[in-house]
């Protein structure tokens, strides 16, 4: 059996990538399982209840009119327990039956900056790695762990591998590959470096299924439907969608065969998906939070909210991706329907985070092309201003939650917040805007665009 074996044995990768191998299997193709475990000592009873279960447990999807089904997964058929030394997960990865490496990072765990440098001034625990493996020591960023993986694979002769994101960066498979060359340059590694170019591949990939942290009443649910006290259940919605590069070095599962579109370039699907999608949801995280909303429906449901998605999709992203092969605006409806599904509960805090990472990845983009164009960008211009607007009160102590921002510098973003003109600093933040930062036409509909977010507010608060 080829077993792929991935890193970030989180929720995503259980409701989407899982499933598909699962399907797979079903079918009777019983070629390929998963081995799976973290990096970092999280999620430790989820992971001790599917060692406990055989790595079986359920998922509950559900569609936007509220059906639910259920579905025992049953490919993970491996579940590697946390050891600080990462000494079982090399093991696997150094094995020659594993012929996919597979991921599930944030943006901001990449530690690229705009230029798709790996950003070591900024990130300590990016130093603090290279610093580790250098000593000998296993890695635990993306990067640490995959060169951990690959020396003991090289050292084994254990043959070629490929590197699959399953995540939201943009060119995932490019710019993760090349933040692990640059790694490799700062050990100095040039044997394995030569090793990695020519025996592994990294293919783009772009998925999509919304999947919020499971909750108490989710493995209520299972066990009212299914009679099994599950202790790793899961929800996620029903729609789902996987789209990858096919460029793998060592053979890869029939995806095909379960809905995976297997394509030659990624590249339209994910901008579609990172603009019209991720953006749009962050927009109603950020809106839903300033209005006093807990979850993403109930922000979709509020028409002045959804009607700023709307506006910012229409008005703004459409037309810098046209032509495309999608149909963008039947895309924009069917996002927009999948975050009204109230069954989801998707919270507002789990959306929200990460903006210093979401704002140069997801919104700037769409800014940049408008600029290009010397086109005006009223409509997405609310997405910053909406986070500038949930910053401030962050800065108060006012969000009802734990705001997490990996990529944020806490002081910065106080400064920009005690500014005397708390708009200029923020456009001129080079984390968020790049080449951008400053630029008088974005300093301007910025400066609009939280009037506008400042009334929206405003109404609220008086209501």
């Amino acid at each position: 059996m080829n077993f792929i074996l991935h890193l970030g044995l989180g929720s995503f990768h259980r409701a989407h990538q899982a499933v598909y191998v699962h399907e797979l299997r079903q079918q009777g193709d019983q070629r390929w399982a998963i081995a799976a475990g973290n990096l970092r000592p999280d999620m430790a009873d989820t992971i001790a209840a599917l060692q406990a279960q055989g790595g079986r447990y359920t998922l509950e999807t559900v569609t936007p009119q509220g059906e639910r089904s259920y579905t025992v997964i049953e490919s993970i058929q491996r579940v590697i327990a946390y050891q600080d030394d990462l000494a079982p997960l090399i093991a696997a990865g150094a094995d020659p039956a594993t012929c996919i490496i597979s991921f599930t990072v944030t943006e901001a765990g990449y530690y690229l900056d705009a230029q798709n440098q790996l950003d070591w001034p900024t990130f300590a625990d990016l130093r603090a790695d290279l610093a580790a493996v250098k000593a000998g020591q296993a890695g635990h960023t993306i990067y640490g762990a995959l060169v951990s993986i690959l020396r003991a694979r090289m050292a084994a002769g254990a043959g070629p591998v490929t590197l699959m994101n399953c995540d939201n960066l943009r060119h995932n498979g490019d710019r993760s590959r090349g933040g692990l060359l640059q790694f490799i340059d700062g050990l100095g590694d040039t044997a394995l470096k030569d090793w990695v170019v020519k025996n592994t591949s990294s293919p783009n990939a772009m998925v999509d299924r919304i999947t919020p942290r499971p909750t108490p009443d989710v493995a209520e649910r299972v066990k009212a439907a299914t009679g099994w006290d599950d202790k790793a259940a899961l929800m996620g919605e029903s729609f789902i969608q996987w789209v990858i590069e096919d460029n793998f070095i060592a053979g890869r599962p029939a995806w095909e065969n379960v809905g995976v579109e297997m394509v030659d370039s990624v590249q339209a699907y994910e901008e579609a998906k990172i603009r019209l999608l991720n953006a749009t949801h962050s927009c109603i995280a950020w809106a839903g939070t300033l209005a006093g909303y807990q979850y993403i429906h109930e922000g979709t449901h509020d028409a002045a909210i959804r009607q700023m998605a709307y506006d910012y999709v229409t008005d703004d992203a459409i037309p810098v991706l046209l032509p495309c092969p999608i149909d963008l605006a039947t895309y924009r409806d069917v996002v927009l329907d999948r975050f009204g599904n109230p069954a989801i509960a998707d919270t507002n805090q789990r959306v929200a985070m990460d903006a210093f990472s979401k704002i140069p990845g997801m919104i700037a983009p769409t800014i940049r092309d408008k600029l290009a164009r010397n086109a005006s960008f009223d409509s997405v211009a609310m997405l910053p201003a909406l986070f500038l607007a949930y910053l401030q009160r962050w800065h108060r102590g006012q969000i009802p939650y734990t705001y997490q921002d990996q990529a944020m510098d806490p002081a910065v973003a106080h400064a920009i917040c005690d500014a005397a003109d708390p708009v200029a600093a923020y456009a001129a933040d080079t984390t968020l805007w790049g080449e951008m930062a400053s630029h008088p036409q974005l300093i301007e509909a910025l400066r609009k665009a939280y009037a506008r977010v400042l009334a929206f507010v405003g109404e609220r608060t008086n209501a």
